[in-house]
């Protein structure tokens, strides 16, 4: 009864979304062409709606992959400092004062992009220096990561102006305002290609899952397909990254949702966590908008809002046992 009201619940708000809004619309002008209500729905909602759901399973299975290849529960794309790397990358891009475009892509996306890509190429060389303890280790180097970039961008910050620093907090919280279809189109690739990815790599996830030991004695490569599932995973956050800023939370959620509904082993709850993760950011997203406030609450803030406490619990629940 639970799983079906859950699964109702989410599914009713995904159907509900477009039509939730500051601008109310008008049922009748929707499908009139060249009607507010139809600029609204179609340029605006909708391809929110989409963008929010790549965004949510996005993170939902980067979550899933980094928490089963770790063996922790929490553990995020975010904790190897990817995140922090495109903030710092855009922030960059807003303190030189760069607006232009790259090939029709804003340069503070493109920015954060190329941070969010080399922190990931830092990661694949300084991981061959990792001889044992090789999981911890990368940790440990995501976390060092995490803080070096975060003291980069507090100079940032400090030699910034106030509308630049304005600028970067808004980046910060994350935000999935979006106009037209050309970022939500990209964003549903890949997901759909993480998701692909996922599946064709669902024997070796149910095998490490358990153990480096029993995968290897099954023939699996457990750190070339741990570097190859973390590589494609940390780039799709950077892309997400790069285009919205950093949204967190929703990764260490998620997945553990989706096990509490579904006990079952990691191969049949991929595409469950993919597509709850999605029906959750746009429910977060549509709760963000149905607040009426002066501007509109970053979706960060509404995701921290509610996996604050899940974290927390977490960690209370990890060390009674």
């Amino acid at each position: 009864m639970l799983k079906i009201s859950v699964w109702l619940l989410f599914v009713s708000i995904f159907l509900v979304s477009p039509f939730i809004g500051v601008v109310d619309l008008d049922m009748a002008k929707i499908l009139h062409s060249g009607s507010l209500s139809q600029t609204i729905f179609f340029d605006l909602r909708l391809p929110r709606v989409l963008f929010a759901f790549s965004a949510g399973a996005i993170l939902a299975l980067s979550g899933l992959l980094f928490q089963t290849l770790f063996r922790n529960p929490m553990m995020t794309p975010y904790t190897l400092g990817i995140s922090s790397g495109a903030v710092l990358g855009a922030g960059i891009a807003i303190k030189l004062g760069l607006a232009t475009l790259f090939f029709g892509v804003a340069s503070v996306s493109v920015f954060g992009f190329l941070g969010a890509f080399l922190t990931v190429v830092l990661l694949m060389y300084l991981s061959q220096f990792l001889h044992s303890a090789y999981n911890t280790s990368l940790l440990l180097l995501g976390i060092a990561l995490s803080l070096f970039y975060t003291s980069a961008l507090m100079i940032v910050f400090y030699l910034g102006s106030s509308i630049q620093n304005d600028m970067l907090i808004r980046f910060t919280m994350g935000s999935l305002s979006i106009i037209g279809w050309g970022n939500p189109i990209l964003l549903a690739g890949v997901a759909l290609f993480l998701l692909g990815s996922s599946l064709i790599y669902r024997y070796e996830l149910q095998l490490m899952s358990i153990s480096d030991e029993s995968a290897r004695l099954k023939g699996v490569n457990t750190k070339k397909t741990t570097m190859l599932l973390l590589l494609l995973a940390s780039l799709a956050i950077g892309i997400l990254v790069s285009i919205s800023g950093p949204i967190g939370f929703v990764g260490l959620i998620v997945p553990h949702m989706v096990y509490k509904l579904y006990p079952q082993s990691v191969e049949k709850r991929i595409s469950k966590t993919a597509l709850f993760g999605g029906l959750f950011l746009v429910f977060c997203d549509t709760l963000t908008r149905a607040i009426q406030t002066q501007s509109e609450l970053p979706i960060g803030i509404m995701t921290a809002l509610i996996g604050g406490p899940f974290f927390i619990y977490l960690i209370v629940k990890g060390s009674e046992k």
